[in-house]
């Protein structure tokens, strides 16, 4: 009998074992999704072939006071007053003078894939968290490389990498959820709008040259690229002869391609190219040539019916 009993407490023991253990498995990868008061979103935009990514949580006015002074007795200096916990009532949700992480729950997050002007002021690429301190007249954008924090509380002013200044307007139309937007949107840059309540605050990023940067991304893209890889290299070239930078590097990529694999648009690329440098007969002789390429192809034939115009044209320039 003492033996069975011991059995039975030896398995008992091992099972509420296995369950802790389990239980404390369950918890380590717990992936629970519940709703937020202040939902997740982000803003993207491409300027030239530089990806801005913007992402952060969405508080609502929900009819409280959003800006204003900090309330009297608040603690010296800037640091973030944006605990619910400890606010008072009536106490402004955003107080001037003090850090806000932009948003609600972690720290709103700025990501750029390349390097990139704030107002003119250089910001490496990279991910930073963003933060801001409001004011009345002014405000300042600040970016700081602990990308990882919650809110503000742990915020380290020696760990901002940039800061700039922006003036707050005021406009007519009541914005319930904090926003963050991209416009307006040129060829080099973008304008960022944080909205909320009767606020905007605008602020830049620009590309300080896009068309040279893309050169670079693609100088890189064709040295990793495969060896039978011929369409990146006459897009490569493509773009250079547009955009008239490295003419020369844009030709040795043109005939890269032409040496994996003559097609109609990578020949009939060149004959255009050629015939703009005022070289003539090369580019009735490559003209022929896409031609002849693209009818064996089967390629679109409009395209090759503007091939055979311009050849003609050409012919008659002789």
């Amino acid at each position: 009998m003492i033996s069975l009993k011991r059995f039975y407490i030896s398995t008992f023991a091992l099972l509420f074992f296995v369950l802790c253990a389990a239980s404390h498995s369950m918890a380590q990868t717990n992936t629970l999704r519940l709703p937020r008061p202040s939902q997740k979103a982000s803003a993207m935009q491409t300027i030239g072939v530089t990806d801005i990514t913007i992402t952060y949580s969405r508080p609502g006015v929900k009819n409280r006071k959003i800006w204003g002074d900090p309330p009297a007795g608040s603690v010296a200096g800037t640091a973030t007053l944006d605990d619910a916990r400890s606010r008072a009532k009536d106490a402004p949700i955003v107080p001037y003078g003090h850090v806000w992480r932009t948003g609600a729950n972690e720290a709103t997050l700025f990501e750029v894939s390349d390097n990139v002007l704030i107002n003119g002021q250089p910001l490496a690429a990279g991910r930073y968290s963003f933060h801001t301190i409001p004011g009345k007249d002014e405000w300042t954008i600040i970016f700081n490389k602990d990308d990882g924090q919650w809110g503000s509380f742990a915020y380290d002013e020696k760990k901002d990498v940039l800061r700039v200044k922006a003036k707050p307007e005021m406009v007519a139309e009541n914005q319930e959820w904090l926003a963050i937007s991209f416009d307006p949107v040129t060829e080099n840059s973008a304008r960022v709008n944080i909205r909320w309540e009767r606020l905007r605050v605008p602020f830049t990023v620009e590309v300080k040259d896009v068309n040279a940067l893309a050169i670079e991304k693609a100088r890189s893209a064709i040295a990793a690229s495969k060896p039978d890889d011929w369409q990146s290299r006459m897009q490569a070239a493509n773009f250079a002869f547009q955009s008239k930078l490295n003419m020369e590097e844009a030709m040795q990529w043109l005939d890269q391609s032409i040496k994996i694999k003559e097609t109609f648009n990578n020949v009939g690329l060149k004959a255009r190219v050629l015939a703009e440098q005022g070289k003539t007969a090369d580019a009735v002789a490559a003209g022929e040539k896409a031609i002849q390429l693209g009818k064996e192809a089967k390629a679109n034939p409009q395209a090759i019916a503007n091939m055979e115009k311009l050849v003609s044209d050409w012919k008659a320039k002789k």
